[in-house]
């Protein structure tokens, strides 16, 4: 019987994070999520650069309005039922690859970002990628607040991706809430 090597190495990328300067942000908490969605690159950086759609997917943005081609002005839900007001500016836009953004001086947080959308190496779909930095209000108690609260960005990002996910790859978000459309009947005994 005769024994012969096989090389494994083949030049694939990892989904996992091991490039420990994309985590470092410049503010005080930062969050990196990702996931894998099986539709095209193109067809999800098209979904969301069109920001008016970010508020289908995404529980705690109550509004976004667009302002002119790289401002936008938002409405996010904060912890103790306190609306954050954001305007938050576009700092670089690759088609179908990155978007990167800033907050402006007249918001609630200060912050910055990203979101990347890369073809899977296996050909399975795209990876996503979020990274958000940011200053919590309050500092280190208000972070502990809004964690408790479920209202921190790094719990967000997680939930927000996998509705993302939900929502582009089978048309709908799944939820436990009775629809609107199917009010439930008063019981009289």
């Amino acid at each position: 019987m005769s024994y012969s090597e096989v090389s494994t190495d083949a030049e694939v990328g990892s989904t996992a994070f091991v490039d420990k300067d994309l985590r470092e942000g410049e503010h005080e908490a930062s969050s990196l999520r990702a996931v894998l969605i099986n539709r095209p690159r193109d067809q999800l950086y098209t979904y969301w650069r069109d920001l008016s759609n970010l508020p289908s997917f995404s529980e705690n943005v109550k509004s976004v309005e667009v302002l002119d081609a790289t401002r936008s002005y938002w409405i996010v839900a904060g912890p103790g039922d306190r609306d954050i007001e954001l305007t938050s500016e576009i700092t670089e836009d690759v088609p179908g690859e990155r978007i990167a953004w800033m907050s402006t001086e007249e918001s609630d947080i200060d912050h910055h970002g990203w979101i990347e959308f890369r073809d899977n190496p296996f050909g399975r779909g795209t990876e996503v990628r979020v990274f958000i930095s940011y200053d919590p209000p309050a500092g280190l108690v208000g972070k502990v607040v809004a964690k408790v609260m479920q209202r921190e960005p790094r719990i967000q990002a997680r939930r927000e991706l996998r509705r993302f996910k939900q929502l582009m790859e089978t048309g709908e978000v799944s939820t436990s809430k009775a629809p609107d459309a199917a009010p439930r009947a008063e019981r009289h005994f």
